[in-house]
């Protein structure tokens, strides 16, 4: 760092005190046996684009110093609409208060054009779980959610209930070799996928620094709700995908896009927060706009995300058919926490957010879960304008995790899945059954939006411990 003045800082664009204090201690420290070529590089990056290193660990508070620039000349006030946009509630009776007030807030957002909230909806971030909502130009990373391009993935083999009973051991084995749950680790043997070797992770420098954790996570599941498991469905007749009536072996994944997606979604829910200000109960509300740099890189990272949640269901089921002899005849997949453009019946473009909602256009299959105990559904949507196209994305909570660890034992969950005959390997109290809200109850509630193509009972279940 001695051949770097104090002259050459200034000459990058280093003009404080601060700054150059900040790059002399950190280089000196980090970056010893890096050529001064390099350094420049880095530096002259660090400046142009900040944002894209704000949540670097080593430089983080380098680019920090230029963050206060950008948002004093970037940052726009937006205030509430008075007169709200439309809105149709699915199943209003049993949704919570809470979760129909964050609603009501997103509906007053000057960017919103139309909403929905699915039955299965309760009180999330910013929007609700089970709200969808219809954007002029704008994209919402909180209406997005956390966990971006959260999925789900169903493959159907030519086997029945006899398979199971036979393989019981065999099933569960597969499920612990194959599976990995939980926010650190990986699986024990490598994963490959075409996802990685994406050009979109070269686009930015802040999706550079995240491929190495996409390469080690690929192919595992997160905590929480999210699960792998065995079970059997029995398809209608005349179902759309054209298989004859009757009971199968299928395999069911809940997962979404990981540390990818979670770091995408903290990075780019920061800028708009500190470049889109609101009222204090919208703040969490705050949008990018598509004509603008950050909304246009948030774009692309949601849409890579939403790739690889999809490669590490591929892996997953890949990986499971491969170890039991097993080659499915049919895979449905469907994305939720996730936005995408699409055109209103009246012909207007919007971008419409699925917060916890499943994609329901005329004839698109989807899964409905519902708990570890209860019935999950292949479905086709009927394409319903006043949804926005949607359905709900599962049975959705009826309890909060704190409220579900206090009201129930792990001795009443294991009578539980005895009684409903499941065998669960992992899994926790905050996920038994009456955490959640009756499935069949939500599936009533929307029989206007999807038409039911088959019904899905879990044998064996696969979760996070923790």
């Amino acid at each position: 760092m001695s051949n770097l003045k104090t002259k050459e800082l200034s000459k990058l664009g280093y003009t404080n005190d601060k700054a150059r204090s900040l790059v002399i201690t950190i280089v000196s420290k980090h970056f010893k046996h890096h050529t001064k070529s390099e350094i420049i590089t880095l530096l002259t990056n660090l400046k142009n684009k900040p944002e894209d290193y704000v949540n670097d660990e080593i430089v983080g508070k380098i680019a920090e110093t230029f963050m206060d620039k950008i948002e004093k000349c970037n940052f726009q006030t937006h205030q509430l609409l008075q007169e709200t946009s439309r809105l149709k509630i699915y199943g209003g009776k049993e949704i919570d208060a809470s979760a129909k007030k964050q609603m009501s807030i997103a509906m007053s957002l000057p960017v919103c054009v139309q909403g929905a909230l699915m039955p299965d909806a309760h009180t999330g971030y910013g929007l609700p779980i089970g709200g969808v909502l219809a954007t002029h130009n704008a994209v919402i990373p909180y209406a997005v959610g956390v966990d971006i391009g959260c999925r789900m993935a169903l493959s159907i083999f030519d086997e029945n209930e006899k398979f199971i009973n036979r393989n019981t051991f065999q099933l569960k084995q597969a499920l612990r070799n194959y599976t990995h749950f939980g926010m650190d680790g990986a699986l024990e043997f490598k994963q490959e996928h075409a996802v990685l070797d994406h050009s979109m992770f070269q686009e930015t420098a802040f999706l550079q620094r995240l491929h190495a954790k996409a390469v080690r996570q690929i192919g595992t599941s997160g905590g929480g709700n999210h699960f792998v498991e065995f079970g059997e469905i029995e398809l209608k007749e005349n179902n759309s995908l054209n298989i004859p009536s009757g009971k199968y072996l299928a395999l069911l994944s809940h997962s979404g896009s990981r540390g990818l997606g979670a770091n995408i979604a903290q990075h780019y829910t920061k800028i708009a927060m500190d470049t889109c200000k609101l009222p204090n109960e919208a703040k969490s509300l705050a949008w990018l706009d598509l004509n603008t740099e950050a909304g246009q890189e948030y774009w692309l990272s949601m849409n890579l995300a939403g790739d690889y949640a999809k490669a590490c269901h591929d892996r997953i089921h890949i990986n499971l058919s491969k170890a039991l002899g097993l080659k499915p005849m049919a895979t449905v997949e469907n994305h939720h926490n996730f936005a995408w453009k699409e055109t209103l019946q009246n012909g207007q473009d919007v971008v419409v957010h699925r917060k916890g909602a499943t994609p329901a256009h005329k004839g698109e299959m989807g899964i409905i879960p519902g708990s570890m105990t209860t019935a999950a559904y292949l479905v086709s949507g009927k394409g319903i304008n006043d949804a926005l196209n949607s359905a709900s994305h599962g049975a959705g909570r009826a309890m909060s995790r704190q409220k579900a660890k206090e009201n129930m034992t792990n001795s009443t969950m294991k009578k539980m899945l005895s009684d409903a005959g499941v065998t669960l390997i992992g899994g926790s109290v905050e996920e038994n059954p009456l955490a959640y809200k009756d499935i069949e109850a939500v599936i009533n509630a929307q029989k206007e939006l999807v038409e039911i193509e088959g019904k899905f009972l879990p044998k064996i279940v696969r979760m996070n411990k923790d």
